[in-house]
């Protein structure tokens, strides 16, 4: 029997439901499996710590200051834990009904002049400038290229936002989604086992295109690696 016009126009538009909710709701990238070095050929160069900081920045307010950042091999990098940035522009998962921190910016911006989406763009935060280190006299800047390794997945971020003066250890909800950590702003993240690796007089451009900051990344990472 055939169906009627109107039953089978809705039939059609309900089979498109599922696909349109989809393209509307983008998810935070995954990390490329294949570019670049692996989390063990990465991690191998970061067992030793040349400290560059002047002191150590704690993990989050109540704690103690443990955590150094080191220079090797044309980067810095530091082991820590993982807070959840969602500031930047509003979102169904980043607003401030989410996340009881919530600010709507981010210290740098899209290529279109607004600020960062935390959900959609891998990012990490850098320390706001103090005694203790100043991120851009070693080198790093906005859209500065980084590594973030959780276990054994590695993440081509940038650099795009800066945190508190003195705690250390933040990325943003796509960061986390994608490594696998609880993304949740108010209660997820991980409390050890991360590690940044930021790439000196490195930027990429545009801030927000992922898909650049893997590119730029690995063939850092490959330099970093290589490095004595």
């Amino acid at each position: 029997m055939r169906k009627q016009p109107l039953l089978a126009s809705l039939l059609f538009l309900l089979a498109l439901a599922p696909s349109a909710v989809a393209a509307a709701s983008p998810q935070p990238p995954a990390p490329a499996a294949a570019a670049g070095p692996s989390a063990a050929e990465l991690l191998a160069k970061t067992q030793g710590c040349k400290q560059i900081s002047n002191g150590k920045y704690k993990t989050d307010a109540e704690a103690g200051r443990t955590i150094p950042v080191c220079d090797a091999n044309g980067a810095v990098f530091w082991k820590a834990d993982m807070d959840i940035d969602c500031d930047g522009q509003p979102t169904a998962r980043c607003n401030k009904n989410t996340d009881p921190w919530f600010q709507p910016d981010t210290a740098f911006h899209r290529s279109d002049g607004k600020p960062l989406i935390a959900d959609q763009t891998p990012y990490l935060v850098v320390p706001s400038p103090s005694s203790t280190w100043k991120y851009t006299s070693s080198g790093l800047k906005g859209a500065g290229s980084c590594a973030v390794i959780y276990q054994d997945k590695v993440l081509y971020t940038v650099i795009g936002d800066t945190g508190p003066a003195d705690i250390i250890g933040e990325a943003s909800y796509a960061t986390a989604k994608a490594l696998g950590i609880d993304p949740d702003p108010a209660n997820g993240g991980t409390d050890s086992g991360v590690t940044y690796i930021c790439f000196k007089n490195s930027q990429v451009s545009p801030i927000e295109n992922h898909d650049k900051a893997t590119s730029v990344g690995a063939g850092l990472a490959a330099k970093f690696v290589q490095g004595n």
